[in-house]
């Protein structure tokens, strides 16, 4: 059936190739369309297409009026900017039907790729919202739901990070996809193994290190999923120089996207109280990481990254690891994360880089 680019939803089976003004194939036949194609689509202006009375997955494909859709998309927006709760109240909201979706994947139940865009991407989308989220995301946390919380603040702190890196919007959005899926596969590991305090013995670190076989696993056979998210879903935890897992690649053969996600995983992951670590302050995580840039990870990735989280204005509040107040009066861009501090109700100004006192976290941004 003949459809219009507009009435095109993920799914859709293409049965008549696209062709630009050169009379070359812009999408072939047979295609089974994505976000990104229908974008290529609308780009290319391209006004209807012949396409397949079913979705790929067998459902019936009935196509909404035209006018039916321009009136839902103006609702959506509307309803977008009027209707959204708090960010932390959504992020809490996201982070509650994960842990749904993750107790139904332990029981069997395969991956629901449509609720799942449904879940995730709107959150994805506050990115005002994130900007400033991003620094105290990791209070969100608690100890025995760490791993749902965990998932939704990397998919957020992926995208977030992508975007600061120049990637458009379609990009940023699948980045922040990844992320949120990269530790699906932990609903097929011991359950035991999520909660158990102290160090975990050969065997059972071997089991865990298994869960991104797992999460590719549940995501090969989707085909609305992009190549790019499923290899950064494998990845994730593959290192620099050969040391992480699954399949210990090196530097070469470790997707781009893969090498964002570990570094947002490592952040979040050393900030958090989990049941077998105590959480560290994101200042000192962030200069744990840039150490890390010369052996495991990638130092573009952990430029853009500190330079994203340490990009504060002159008179951000802080809190100090004395526990003592102050604002930052100046920053040094090659050590960015020990500015020039003045104390709370002082004149005194002093130097985070001549002293141990390290920033616990912002408390207001200037």
């Amino acid at each position: 059936m003949r459809v219009k680019a507009s009435q095109l939803v993920p799914g859709c089976v293409l049965l008549r190739e696209i062709k630009g003004k050169t009379n070359r194939d812009i999408i072939p036949k047979n295609t089974v369309l994505t976000e990104e194609h229908i974008m290529v689509i609308k780009k290319f202006l391209v006004d209807s297409v012949e396409v397949s009375s079913k979705l790929v997955e067998g459902d019936s494909y009935t196509p909404e009026k035209v006018e039916e859709v321009e009136q839902v998309q103006q609702k959506a927006e509307k309803k977008v900017t009027e209707e959204l709760p708090p960010f932390q109240e959504h992020y809490e909201q996201t982070v509650q039907a994960y842990k749904k979706m993750f107790e139904n994947w332990k029981n069997g139940a395969p991956l629901d790729m449509p609720y799942v865009r449904k879940l995730i991407i709107p959150l994805l989308k506050r990115m005002d919202d994130i900007s400033s989220a991003v620094y105290t995301m990791h209070h969100y946390a608690n100890k025995r739901d760490y791993i749902f919380y965990h998932s939704v603040a990397v998919s957020i702190l992926s995208a977030f990070l992508a975007k600061k890196m120049g990637y458009p919007s379609g990009d940023w959005l699948q980045i922040g996809l990844a992320g949120f899926l990269s530790d699906a596969g932990m609903a097929k590991v011991d359950h035991n193994l999520l909660h158990k305090a102290g160090t975990l013995n050969t065997a059972q670190m071997n089991d865990l290190k298994k869960h991104p076989t797992y999460s590719y696993r549940m995501v090969e056979q989707i085909p609305t999923i992009k190549q790019s998210v499923k290899l950064a879903i494998l990845q994730h935890h593959e290192r620099m120089d050969g040391s992480g897992y699954p399949l210990g690649l090196s530097s070469g053969k470790i997707h781009k996207v893969a090498r964002i996600i570990a570094v947002c995983d490592m952040y979040h992951a050393m900030t958090c109280e989990r049941a077998y670590k105590e959480k560290q302050s994101p200042f000192l995580v962030i200069e744990e990481l840039q150490k890390e840039q010369f052996s495991t990870l990638d130092p573009d990735v952990v430029a853009s990254f500190v330079e994203s989280m340490t990009h504060f204005s002159i008179g951000t509040k802080i809190r100090l690891s004395n526990n003592q107040l102050g604002e930052i009066v100046f920053i040094d861009a090659k050590h960015p994360t020990r500015p020039m501090v003045r104390m709370e109700g002082k004149k005194d100004i002093i130097s985070l880089q001549q002293t141990e006192v390290f920033i616990e976290e912002i408390v207001g941004i200037q």
